[in-house]
């Protein structure tokens, strides 16, 4: 335990001395009397990452930046934006306590305006930095929910137990057999309800309600990290439930420089598969045609190397692009009230319907 607080206070001392070294900065160029810059990684390029299978989509060492100049009319407020994070960010971990996202937003309202300029740049901040968000004491409320077979303690020491309740976390136990990514909630809801974690095998089911926020792809890394069973993902047929899955197997450009703490390669697409829609006969009238922004999507999914390098899930998008439909996991329910739960889950984990 002695060596576990060391780490800690190790990781402390060098988030401290981060911060530091860019205040450090600004004040030498205010003694020459120059305009101090920031200079923050692009977090929104495509052309800032690379591709590896092993972790997914990282940022390149050599990604472009752009400069945050005190003395420039457009990024001067940013500038002081910016300031004001890592002063919040040294005092929480010099104290050793951790404010929300929220809580720093509702704090200066005035000087920030809205709490997506706080989000962004916490994770700018982040980035700079190369510190996880977590290690400078900043946490987000998550949005995701999670029930099963798992009990762990939160950093404070409650216990939790996912089979009754609905947070990073220790002492993992379970003997759940798989893990379950559901992309909606309502999908989760209805699993919950017809008590799947228990009926076919104990299992953990996860949802982040659509795009995944960073504490629900934590968590799913954890469970992966600590319990070695396979982790599947229940999407909808369609370009944007494709991307969330890419966003938890493979990353999100924007989250690229923590990598390795988010991702799972080894995540496999459970369904709902574009194959599966014809291969079941889901009637006509459950199908929806695929819009201008979805034929977008599915170009855009098309062209990148993650997609590109898994011919099974290139047959699927190609398969979407030539039929123009798509379809939501609730469309099962087209062919009976139950299918889902009693026949479409257990028929793909007994006989291997995933990709």
């Amino acid at each position: 335990m002695a060596d576990h607080h060391r780490g800690d206070e190790e990781n402390s001392f060098d988030v401290l001395n981060s911060i530091e070294n860019v205040i450090l900065e600004i004040v030498t160029h205010l003694s020459k009397s120059e305009a101090p810059a920031l200079v923050l990684p692009n977090r929104s390029s495509w052309d800032n990452v690379s591709f590896d299978s092993a972790i997914g989509l990282q940022m390149s060492s050599t990604s472009a930046v752009r400069m945050i100049r005190s003395d420039c009319p457009k990024t001067a407020t940013t500038f002081s934006q910016i300031l004001k994070i890592l002063s919040v960010m040294y005092t929480l971990v010099q104290s050793n306590t951790y404010a929300t996202k929220r809580d720093i937003y509702y704090n200066h309202p005035q000087l920030f305006g809205s709490q997506k300029i706080v989000d962004k740049i916490v994770d700018d901040v982040s980035c700079m930095l190369k510190v996880p968000r977590r290690s400078l004491h900043i946490l987000a409320t998550s949005k995701g929910l999670i029930s099963g077979d798992l009990c762990y303690l939160e950093e404070d020491g409650t216990r939790i137990d996912c089979h009754s309740s609905s947070a990073p976390c220790t002492d993992i136990v379970s003997s759940a057999k798989f893990v379950l990514v559901v992309e909606k909630d309502a999908t989760f809801q209805r699993l919950l309800h017809d008590d799947f974690c228990t009926k076919l095998s104990p299992c953990i089911m996860i949802t982040g309600k659509g795009f995944p926020d960073v504490n629900s792809r934590l968590m799913v890394r954890k469970l992966w990290d600590v319990l070695h069973v396979p982790v599947f993902t229940l999407v909808d047929a369609d370009p944007h439930g494709i991307e969330i899955m890419c966003v938890y197997k493979y990353g999100s450009v924007a989250m690229s420089f923590e990598a390795e703490s988010l991702t799972i390669p080894s995540v496999m697409w459970l369904g709902l598969l574009p194959s599966d829609l014809e291969r079941l006969q889901v009637p006509r009238n459950a199908l929806i045609p695929l819009t201008k922004t979805d034929e977008n999507k599915l170009d855009s999914l098309l062209k990148r190397s993650y997609v590109t390098d898994q011919a099974e899930w290139l047959k699927e998008l190609m398969l979407m692009k030539k039929n123009r439909f798509k379809a939501e996991i609730q469309s099962l329910a087209a062919i009976g009230p139950d299918f889902l739960t009693n026949i479409y889950l257990p028929n793909k984990l007994r006989f291997g319907g995933w990709l």
